[in-house]
């Protein structure tokens, strides 16, 4: 398995000081995702959880909804130049029946870490018909809870205090307890992370959950909130204008600039009552 910390040397000026120590980075490696033998797509990830970012990116993409749609998920082989295995390359076998991705679908080039969405044929091939109702979802969360979730996040990212450069997604309970986390250096890795891992357990949809981003709301991950089932998705930066479009659309709660006890709703406001009775505590 790939580490998923580095040291590389670095020159440190602080005033007028300065020093050579080595500085502790988060990696940053290629991963090649196959169905069937086929090659999907190329991201570039955080090593480690793998098989859960390949199958949190089926998800959603539509290809697989439940457990069952996959068979098995495996490295495959890709050496390095010493004969020892990379781990970057993984392909999942679908189950009986379960159709191969669309052509469509294939990118012609890598997904980077910032942008999950690079590489697709165009935008309607983005809005991928969603498998689940979020209208019926019934989830309802006190903003003071929802203003604990940043900080408990930030406490539960293990990677990020060695490095400071990766970002983070946390799936919660509707009272702020922390369900599932995942680090990657792409926002969209992270959340297909906990999306896979999800679905890998058979948990989907995730209804009555609320997903946390440690950086921007874009469209890509109000979308991924959607194909997994998730009601609410909660970031501390910026929307986008189609994201804000798609999660009215779908029927997602979308809150962003989520600091402290400030935070601007979006979509889907009636799922943040007022909230009555003591302040829920900080430490989970």
């Amino acid at each position: 398995m790939g580490r998923v910390t580095a040291l590389r040397p670095v020159l440190r000026v602080r005033a007028e000081r300065r020093s050579h120590r080595p500085d502790t980075l988060a990696v940053e490696e290629p991963m090649e995702i196959r169905v069937g033998g086929r090659a999907l797509t190329v991201t570039m990830r955080t090593p480690g959880d793998d098989f859960d970012l390949a199958a949190g990116f089926l998800v959603a993409e539509g290809v697989v909804r439940a457990a069952e749609d996959i068979a098995g998920i495996r490295y495959c082989a890709g050496a390095t130049a010493d004969g020892a295995n990379t781990y970057n390359v993984v392909d999942v076998a679908l189950a009986p029946g379960v159709p191969l991705p669309e052509t469509s679908l294939e990118r012609n080039f890598y997904t980077t870490s910032s942008c999950g969405l690079c590489g697709k044929a165009g935008l309607e091939a983005v809005r991928t018909t969603a498998p689940w109702d979020l209208t019926a979802d019934d989830l309802r969360v006190s903003c003071r809870t929802l203003a604990l979730l940043p900080e408990r996040l930030r406490a539960a990212q293990r990677v990020f205090d060695k490095t400071g450069g990766l970002h983070a997604a946390g799936l919660f309970a509707p009272d702020g307890e922390l369900l599932c986390l995942r680090e990657d250096v792409g926002r969209h890795n992270a959340v297909d992370k906990v999306i896979g891992h999800a679905l890998r357990a058979g948990r989907l949809p995730l209804r009555g959950t609320i997903l946390m981003v440690s950086g921007r709301a874009s469209f890509e991950l109000v979308q991924k909130a959607v194909m997994a089932g998730i009601p609410l998705l909660a970031a501390v930066s910026a929307p986008s204008s189609l994201a804000v479009d798609l999660a009215r659309e779908q029927g997602l709660t979308l809150v962003g600039f989520l600091r402290g006890s400030s935070m601007n709703v979006y979509t889907g406001a009636e799922r943040l009552p007022p909230h009555r009775g003591p302040a829920p505590s900080a430490v989970s």
